[in-house]
């Protein structure tokens, strides 16, 4: 015969971490041009032309937009990538 387990009660007042997600923002710069930019995102991040041109008019109106977002891992990766095509990113917690 076995004897029942002892099952410690959940603490209520215990919280996951979770991790919250990151965006990635492109900003406005004198330099690229508007085709430029629709391009590079097209071609990193797989939008159609409509999305792209959307967001690129984001950055040229706005000055910025938020081009794409998750972990912190993947953002920096973003980033990175927007840096080397010449593009003005960074990186925050949502």
């Amino acid at each position: 015969m076995t004897s029942p387990a002892e099952v410690r009660d959940p603490d209520i007042e215990e919280v996951l971490e979770t991790e919250t997600p990151w965006i990635v923002l492109v900003w406005n710069d004198p330099i690229n041009l508007m085709s430029y930019v629709t391009f590079v995102f097209q071609k990193l991040f797989g939008y159609s032309k409509e999305k792209a041109t959307s967001l690129m008019m984001d950055v040229h109106e706005k000055g910025r937009a938020v081009v794409a977002n998750g972990t912190r891992e993947k953002c920096e990766l973003d980033v990175f990538r927007l840096h080397e095509h010449g593009l003005w990113a960074t990186m925050q917690q949502d």
